[in-house]
């Protein structure tokens, strides 16, 4: 059946040449859609090919963005780049990442100790690097020129511990890695975007940093709740219950009492994040107990994230059609000198710092592969998603592509065990 869906991406393909010739845009719009769309679904059915269909699906967003944009802005009433909406997205996009992290990938810490920190130094050092040179280079627009800086100082994702899987290096090394770049990034982000591109955009350093707690820890945190759950004694799920009940009394007492009497905005803000992390512990012994109902949603919630990051790219794409028209190509020319710089510098650094060639590969995903969708999450509440999340739009795409042959090129050459 799926293999059906590759033909009907050829005809239509073809379509679309024939509406490109005759200038035809109610022919050849719809048909690179569906192209797009059938493609994505035709991979599936391709062995070889089945791990570049979430790549594809991307692909498929920006078409849609770049050829309807008007179709993305509004849906019955609601902005679909409204700020809240973003937010509940992005977390959601986060959790489900989250329910595939454990609290098991922390212990591996004191064995992997000069890796993790081999690997942040170089995650957060080269990336936004590269990136302040890009914008040098190729000179953006401000807004734009920022999107770039911030997506190479946002942390690593779990597309590179699929990466370090794919090409059989060191995922031990690789989950931790991706687990601390993500703890660290409430702090390291805002500061390296306040450094790198204050002179850009206005970058609020402690209003920065709230929402990265917001978009990465909180929705996390939740996940590693319910992991915990999971393997709790009854005395330990008691207490959790316990700390759920306070939370539910503090979030009330937030809402209807607190919120409308604070004006101090310091202040409020700290007494908002305290009301987020309540919310976390409700949202992951609420997850817990459907997930002991039905024990396959943990399998699910990747999908959901997928489609997060899918209505991010098509959203941005949309706000952002009129700039990519203007500086699409050097976007994805920057894209790929960004993502080739973190691969290489990210081996040939931890070579020079004394790790094995494994470990080395195990580096070069996480330099070189960032969180697309903690960029454009932050795009989002900064209310910049068509132009400080054209990065991420245009980078997340070509970094999937990039990463799954890199991938496939070493597990290829797999490295001896004597090896160094």
């Amino acid at each position: 059946m799926k293999k059906s869906f590759l033909y009907i991406s050829l005809v239509c393909l073809l379509l679309v040449v024939v509406g490109v010739v005759m200038d035809n845009t109610s022919l050849y719009k719809p048909s690179a859609l569906i192209a797009a769309i059938s493609l994505a679904i035709g991979l599936g059915a391709v062995s070889s090919l089945k791990g570049y269909q979430y790549t594809a699906w991307i692909i498929a967003a920006v078409v849609a963005g770049m050829l309807f944009p008007d179709a993305f802005k509004n849906w019955g009433g609601v902005n679909l780049r409204d700020k809240t909406l973003i937010l509940v997205i992005i977390q959601l996009v986060m959790f489900g990442m989250g329910t595939h992290m454990s609290l098991k990938d922390f212990s591996g810490l004191a064995s992997t100790g000069k890796g993790v920190l081999v690997g942040l130094f170089c995650h957060f050092s080269i990336m936004p690097l590269m990136g302040l040179l890009l914008t040098k280079v190729f000179h953006f627009e401000p807004e734009i020129a920022a999107g770039i800086i911030l997506i190479g100082s946002c942390s690593s994702g779990l597309a590179s511990n699929v990466m370090v899987y794919l090409a059989k290096a060191n995922l031990v090394l690789s989950v931790i890695v991706t687990a601390m770049a993500t703890l660290v990034a409430p702090l390291l982000t805002p500061l390296l975007m306040k450094t790198f591109a204050g002179t850009l955009i206005e970058i609020k350093f402690v209003d920065m940093m709230m929402e990265i707690i917001k978009i990465v820890l909180v929705p996390i945190g939740a996940a590693l709740l319910h992991d915990f759950l999971k393997h709790a004694s009854a005395a330990q799920k008691k207490k959790v219950n316990v700390l759920g009940i306070v939370s539910g009394i503090w979030i009330a007492v937030l809402v209807f009492v607190l919120q409308k009497n604070i004006s101090d905005h310091a202040l409020l803000q700290s007494v908002q994040l305290s009301g987020f992390f309540a919310g976390a512990v409700l949202a992951g012994i609420f997850y817990h107990w459907l997930w002991l109902k039905f024990p396959k949603l943990d399998s699910i919630m990747p999908l959901i994230s997928m489609f997060g990051i899918i209505y991010f790219t098509t959203v941005t794409t949309a706000a952002g059609r009129e700039n990519l028209m203007k500086v699409g190509l050097l976007l994805f020319i920057a894209s790929v000198i960004h993502n080739a710089a973190g691969y290489f510098f990210g081996y040939w650094l931890s070579r020079l710092f004394g790790m094995d060639k494994n470990s080395s590969r195990t580096i070069a995903f996480e330099v070189g592969l960032q969180n697309g969708g903690m960029a454009s999450g932050i795009a989002g509440s900064m209310g910049k998603l068509g132009t400080v999340g054209l990065a991420a739009a245009v980078f997340s795409p070509w970094m999937n592509i990039s990463g799954s042959l890199l991938a496939n090129y070493w597990r290829r050459r797999p490295i001896d065990n004597k090896e160094k």
